[in-house]
């Protein structure tokens, strides 16, 4: 699969190939990375510095020519004028640096970065323990956040435009509300009210919901994980997407 995103010819094409999800082999998959910088480069394209294309490779049968060209490479891979980024670190020094626009995305924010830093482990570890410290901790640091949002009153995290920690931070949050709900009936609390209103702002942005996964990839993301497998029936569910907020948020 290919999508082409503001294909103008005085721009660079930049690909970004991800990871096809796990269920079909064909649609955008769980891969969080591959998630936020798909983001990253959808924004600039947006912004027309650059022409988009993404491809969607299944790495549970990937092409002859995929393996001859990337050898033991994984997804996501970045290839920007003939030249493939292979290491997730290196294409984001790559976007920040060589691509047009890309620099204005990667904010210094020390305080937004330590917040948002450690939210995906916190939630690993409640899939794997499954109790109430587990939860506990994870509520905790998205209390900080949900803190920190209300302090600053802008849309973002930094700001009223969105940058990097944003492109990073909303595909964990998306895995925490489905994945969290499906394996720990984990639920952010409605009383989170600024990030609520935040995963609405970002809920509304193509930028979030052209690069997002179905909720059924995010959940066998972490069943591949666990050694499960998704039952047949959940394989031909049509896919779904969680993109709104609680009406209970909503009405506050």
């Amino acid at each position: 699969m290919s999508d082409e995103t503001n294909d103008v010819q005085d721009v660079p094409e930049i690909e970004l190939i991800i990871k096809a999800s796990t269920i079909d082999g064909r649609r955008k998959g769980a891969c969080l990375f591959c998630h936020e910088y798909f983001m990253d480069l959808y924004l600039l394209a947006e912004l027309k510095t650059i022409s988009l294309k993404v491809t969607t490779v299944d790495m549970l049968k990937p092409p002859p020519d995929f393996r001859s060209n990337f050898e033991a490479a994984q997804p996501p891979i970045l290839i920007d004028n003939g030249m493939a980024i292979l290491e997730n670190e290196k294409i984001e020094r790559h976007i920040m640096k060589n691509v047009p626009g890309g620099h204005n995305l990667f904010v210094q924010d020390k305080e937004v970065a330590t917040k948002i830093e450690n939210i995906y482990s916190k939630f690993k570890l409640m899939l794997t323990k499954r109790d109430e410290a587990s939860k506990n901790i994870l509520l905790t640091n998205l209390k900080k956040i949900d803190e920190h949002l209300g302090i600053k009153t802008t849309r973002f995290l930094t700001g009223d435009t969105m940058c990097c920690f944003d492109c990073e931070l909303m595909p964990r949050l998306q895995h925490i509300r489905v994945a969290g709900k499906y394996f720990c009936d984990f639920e952010i609390p409605l009383d989170c009210i600024n990030l609520w209103r935040y995963m609405d702002h970002m809920y509304q942005l193509d930028a979030f919901t052209q690069s997002c996964p179905a909720d059924q990839d995010i959940i066998n993301h972490y069943k591949l994980q666990q050694g499960a497998k998704m039952k047949k029936h959940e394989e031909l569910e049509t896919p779904t997407y969680t993109a709104s907020i609680p009406a209970e948020v909503n009405g506050q």
